[in-house]
């Protein structure tokens, strides 16, 4: 079992139980999910930057990536449905709170001037989104590797029901969010 699982059955769990009152355990909320997506806009251009963008964000979930496809077309970004613009990674499970541990105490601490997260990037049903500028945060990316810096989106899945109740859990894991 992970750290930070362990750390939700012994200490966060009962936590959330006094705090929020809550009668039974599987009101207690947990995290579902979390989805990496990264999206690739110079794939048009380049077709190999598909490949390097599904190298790297393997590297950081440990998992395949899916590639994403264009479901319409917007002429605006020469864009044609059906077209490879990305990919993406569901992780669930152990890997989901290894990722997570991983984010929270190694990755994030490293991003330069980091004074915390957002906390207002709570989407009204208890589920969290962030963005991050450059996949080089994640410490088993070789910078000679890299062939361009790009961005991701990370969506942590709660089973919480209000925002308030995702952001206790979230802080109780050890997400830094800005004061």
């Amino acid at each position: 079992m992970s750290r930070l699982k362990e750390k939700y059955v012994s200490e966060i769990a009962p936590a959330m139980r006094e705090t929020f009152g809550y009668k039974s355990v599987m009101q207690i909320p947990r995290v579902e999910k979390i989805v990496l997506n990264m999206g690739v806009g110079e794939v048009k251009d380049n077709p190999k930057a598909l490949e390097n963008a599904m190298r790297d964000m393997a590297i950081v979930s440990g998992q395949r990536p899916v590639e994403t496809i264009a479901s319409k077309s917007v002429a605006a970004f020469k864009l044609r449905e059906g077209m490879k613009i990305g990919c993406k990674v569901t992780l669930r499970g152990e890997k989901m709170y290894d990722f997570l541990d991983k984010l929270i105490s190694v990755s994030l601490p490293r991003v330069r001037d980091f004074r915390g997260v957002n906390g207002n990037s709570f989407d009204g049903h208890g589920n969290y989104a962030m963005g991050i500028k450059e996949q080089l945060i994640f410490p088993e990316i070789d910078y000679d590797k890299v062939d361009k810096i790009r961005g991701m989106d990370i969506i942590i899945v709660t089973t919480a029901n209000t925002d308030e109740e995702a952001k206790e859990l979230l802080t109780l894991m050890g997400m830094p969010f800005r004061k």
